[in-house]
């Protein structure tokens, strides 16, 4: 299928943690077209031409959002949105070449936040991916409490409820918690955590967040040392698990 590309526009200027978007469709020519605008637009760009290889990626780098078309080899887009869906709430465009309402339909109840059909105008896209990101950014509804199967977190209260029991958490325990628990997946590095939660008006060792992690975990992990929440992420920092996959990562 011929698309034609208009002319891009210059990036715009971003700060330095790029939003990253994982584009996942077996047709070369659609997944460059993809990177190539999104690139030019400030994004980071992920690439994979099938499910399986996409569940992979998304497993093993976080992501913003993510791109799936519908008719994938290896796994199809309703099972890679269906995984994807119940691993988190990552932002999901729905791409097909199918203009049919009962698979829009199909895509959305699955829990795809927005869709696009073939062929498309890449500006079009972007738009649609900017308007995801923003409204995932936005609070939730209820934006005052966090719940997992072994802990809660309230943040009116600042309380923390482990497996039923009110746990004492000091107040930058319980911020950095929250940072990490409010966005899952996300990858953290000691400077930013440390610009976060202590701020920068304070000089803090990067050790500090590790102490502060080691005593999170010994607070809500079911096993400390095998955390199944609290992830290291070797060469760069923390990041929130909300699954239930075992951690096999510490510090």
């Amino acid at each position: 299928m011929a698309l034609t590309v208009p002319p891009l526009r210059a990036a715009r200027h971003r700060g330095a943690m790029a939003q990253r978007v994982l584009v996942i469709d077996d047709e070369a020519h659609i997944r460059e077209l993809l990177r190539l605008y999104l690139s030019r637009e400030g994004f980071e760009v992920l690439e994979a031409e099938d499910g399986e290889s996409g569940l992979r990626l998304a497993s093993a780098q976080a992501v913003d959002l993510v791109v799936l078309d519908v008719l994938l080899p290896r796994k199809d887009g309703w099972q890679v949105c269906r995984e994807l869906r119940h691993r988190g709430r990552v932002p999901i465009l729905m791409l097909t070449a199918r203009d049919d309402e009962a698979d829009i339909v199909v895509g959305l109840e699955l829990g795809a936040d927005d869709y696009v059909t073939k062929p498309f105008g890449p500006r079009e896209l972007v738009a649609r991916a900017r308007a995801l990101l923003r409204r995932s950014r936005e609070p939730d509804a209820s934006p005052d409490r966090l719940q997992f199967p072994d802990f809660s977190l309230d943040l009116t209260a600042r309380e923390l409820v482990v497996r039923g029991q009110i746990a004492p958490c000091p107040a930058k325990e319980f911020d950095l918690l929250w940072l990490l628990a409010s966005n899952p997946r996300r990858v953290y590095t000691r400077d930013q955590l440390l610009e976060a939660v202590w701020g920068t008006q304070e000089y803090i060792e990067a050790r500090t967040v590790d102490v502060h992690v080691h005593r999170l975990r010994e607070r809500l992990e079911p096993e400390p040392s095998r955390p199944r929440y609290l992830l290291t992420v070797w060469g760069m920092g923390y990041k929130f698990e909300p699954g239930p996959q075992q951690g096999r990562d510490l510090p």
